[in-house]
């Protein structure tokens, strides 16, 4: 599309928002202050650089053989910078405990430091982005069907130690590129068939956990999350750290809760859990993926269940007190295409959020006229956000619609085919 054809394509669009209330330019204000965090292993497939191998655990699984994977800190950075040049807006990258710049030499988890992430730090400062961390309880030879819940004090002790190293390093994030680093935890453990015990590995776990967050840190340097999970492969009977306990600590110790869009019953939806969690928690950690059968983290794509989530964000007014973030693993196409996709279709569906009629549909719920309000919201379905969205795009200097495709193309040409 030509750009006079673009530009033209916008002014009609603004001025149909326009006759229904909508001021699309503040919607593209709002939508460029919105960070997406970008989730590092997408790049390799949730490998990670430390001198071990061997398979992920945790109830992990990635598909596909797609060539060209990240093998390297080096050339995960690279990769995510050509995707980040692909999409409008400044953002934000997450990493793992795994991915730091180890050097070949075998750190154990309960002793990394800032200091092996010191390349990240300085990639982020070039790029002007904030960074997000996790430590990482799994792939590892004591990650077994327990962790943090461990029933041997020693081996509880060792991921205590990789917890706080982690709060660590999130701090160091935070106060070296002045944006709060969201350190998340989340752990695998649980059992395959029913237990006889449910209680004592969450009275553990609660245990450990206070023991990670007791030392304060500044807010402004990191924000602690803990997430749940409904099962995961190997732990399909019993999951320790579930929905109603990570409710409940994130409640009673003041940290943020994390919302996965694929760790709970495929009847459930994230988007009825918003509201709810929020009139007792200031802020909240959401990851969003693309369940198939459940929690199998596809790439994000437009969809009613992401249009829901980022419709609840705006109409709710909660997009300021959420930290978005992605979270899928797809090997079967081409990875930083992946996160491009993904991304993209995160912000499309907050600005087809931001564009909607609220204050229309709002009033009419009040009225209760709920004809209108589901003939307003049908005939929504219809308006030329596309328009905007490319105009949002071309200003922001990053191709619209698939032109963008020729860049990654050129990029697995350059770059990702020489990679053995």
């Amino acid at each position: 599309m030509s750009e006079n054809r673009m530009q033209h394509a916008y002014r009609l669009a603004r001025e149909q928002y326009a006759e229904l209330g909508v001021d699309v330019d503040s919607a593209l204000k709002a939508l460029a202050a919105i960070p997406i965090s970008i989730h590092c292993w997408q790049g390799d497939d949730v490998g990670g650089f430390e001198s071990r191998s061997g398979e992920i655990g945790g109830g992990l699984a990635a598909t596909g053989n797609y060539p060209g994977k990240a093998r390297t800190a080096d050339e995960l950075r690279g990769d995510a910078a050509k995707a980040l040049s692909l999409i409008p807006g400044k953002h934000r990258f997450n990493l793992h405990a795994s991915y730091g710049d180890f050097g070949g030499r075998p750190i154990e988890r309960d002793e990394v430091t800032p200091e092996h992430f010191a390349g990240w730090i300085d990639w982020a400062r070039s790029l002007g982005i904030g960074l997000d961390f996790n430590p990482t309880f799994f792939g590892h030879p004591r990650a077994t069907d327990f962790t943090l819940s461990h029933p041997d004090a020693g081996t509880r002790e060792f991921w205590v130690r990789h917890g706080r190293a982690c709060r660590t390093i999130g701090a160091a994030f935070g106060q070296a590129l002045g944006t709060p680093c969201v350190t998340n935890f989340w752990i695998p453990d649980g059992m395959k068939d029913s237990p006889i015990d449910r209680v004592r590995p969450r009275e553990r776990l609660l245990d450990s956990l206070d023991s990670i967050f007791k030392d304060r840190i500044d807010p402004a340097q990191n924000l602690d999350a803990v997430e749940g999970k409904l099962f995961g492969l190997g732990f399909e009977s019993y999951t320790v750290g579930s929905h109603e306990f990570y409710f409940g600590y994130a409640l009673t110790r003041r940290v943020l809760y994390t919302l996965d869009t694929g760790h709970y019953h495929p009847t459930e939806t994230i988007t009825d859990k918003l509201s709810a969690v929020f009139m007792y928690l200031p802020e909240i950690l959401l990851h969003v993926s693309r369940g198939v059968r459940w929690d199998s983290d596809h790439v994000v794509i437009l969809n009613d269940d992401l249009e829901a989530i980022a419709q609840e964000l705006v109409r709710g007014r909660f997009v300021a007190r959420t930290h978005i973030g992605l979270d899928y693993f797809d090997a079967s196409i081409n990875r930083v295409a992946a996160w491009v996709i993904g991304t993209r279709n995160m912000l499309k569906a907050l600005l087809k959020a931001l564009l909607e009629p609220s204050a229309t549909l709002r009033q009419q719920e009040l009225d209760a006229n709920y004809t209108d309000r589901l003939a307003t919201q049908e005939d929504f379905k219809a308006l030329p956000w596309g328009a905007v969205w490319d105009y949002y795009c071309a200003n922001a200097g990053v191709p619209p619609w698939t032109a963008w495709l020729a860049d990654i193309k050129q990029y697995e040409n350059d770059v990702l085919s020489k990679r053995a």
